[in-house]
């Protein structure tokens, strides 16, 4: 049940070849399912933490030999010329597969003093360096793929980058066009940055489940936490817009990032959140 393939470059028929078998590259990772994350664009993980993502096989850009049952006799071996086109590699260990990008700043070309018994040089030879962790791990029991970072992952997942997507110029346009937002200092939707978009398409969602009483009292709300640095003109319900950093101010408190510690009454933003 341990075996490394490679997808390679160029192959289209059958990309996934076999690297070696009873082998395994990673130490196994002591995860919790329960205590990951949920992937979540605008949450900033801590460093024992990941994402993750739940039925995955559901999903199009899940990879179809995790979608079936996996025997590692369909697979020829990789040559030594495929070498230098691996596209990722896949550790299938037990009933688990660990993933990690190749990039050409992984490959060593270049002779090398190896460490053993006494201290030798070894010429030039093709290597690979193979990362302390995972970019990716699917758990196929519990049909379930985690990771840390997204954009390492999304030349693997063809598609998954849908997770991290933008709104786009129209939606832009139609968020800063609310009718609770006014714009000025000619801050307009081009100038909004790549950070902010991304905050849009979260913040139109909370929008959408909110009756017009409770968008009343968010706006009381943002103005609480806001009020030096973010106008609000209280008889027309409207925020005055015009800069990038006041359009996230904005989103945030749509979000609800603003808080207050029960001991010490301290007004705080919250960085990333988790639901409990």
């Amino acid at each position: 049940m341990n075996n490394i393939f490679a997808k390679v470059k160029g192959l289209r028929k059958k990309p996934y070849l076999k690297l070696l078998s009873d082998e395994t590259l990673f130490e196994n990772v002591d995860i919790n399912l329960n205590n990951c994350v949920t992937y979540n664009t605008d949450h900033n993980l801590d460093e024992d933490s990941w994402f993750k993502l739940e039925n995955f096989s559901e999903q199009e850009y899940c990879l179809d030999l995790l979608k079936k049952d996996f025997d590692a006799k369909d697979y020829d071996n990789l040559t030594k010329d495929q070498f230098s086109k691996i596209s990722f590699i896949l550790s299938q260990q037990e009933n688990n597969f660990y993933f990690q990008k190749v990039t050409p700043s992984l490959f060593i070309h270049r002779k090398i003093v190896s460490f053993g018994e006494v201290a030798s040089i070894e010429n030039s030879k093709d290597r690979l360096i193979i990362n302390r962790l995972p970019d990716a791990i699917y758990f196929k029991n519990t049909d379930t793929l985690v990771f840390k970072n997204l954009p390492s992952i999304t030349s693997i997942f063809d598609g998954i980058d849908e997770l991290y997507k933008e709104a786009t110029q129209e939606e832009v346009v139609d968020f800063i066009t609310q009718p609770f937002i006014t714009l000025s200092n000619e801050y307009e939707a081009e100038k909004v940055s790549k950070p902010n978009r991304k905050r849009i398409g979260l913040a139109m969602t909370t929008l959408a489940r909110l009756t017009d009483p409770e968008k009343l009292e968010m706006f009381t709300y943002i103005e609480s936490y806001c009020e030096e640095k973010l106008k609000f003109d209280g008889e027309t319900n409207k925020f005055n817009i015009s800069s990038d950093d006041e359009l996230k101010m904005l989103l945030y408190g749509i979000e609800q990032r603003y808080y207050t510690t029960p001991f010490g009454h301290e007004k705080r933003l919250a960085n990333s959140v988790v639901t409990l």
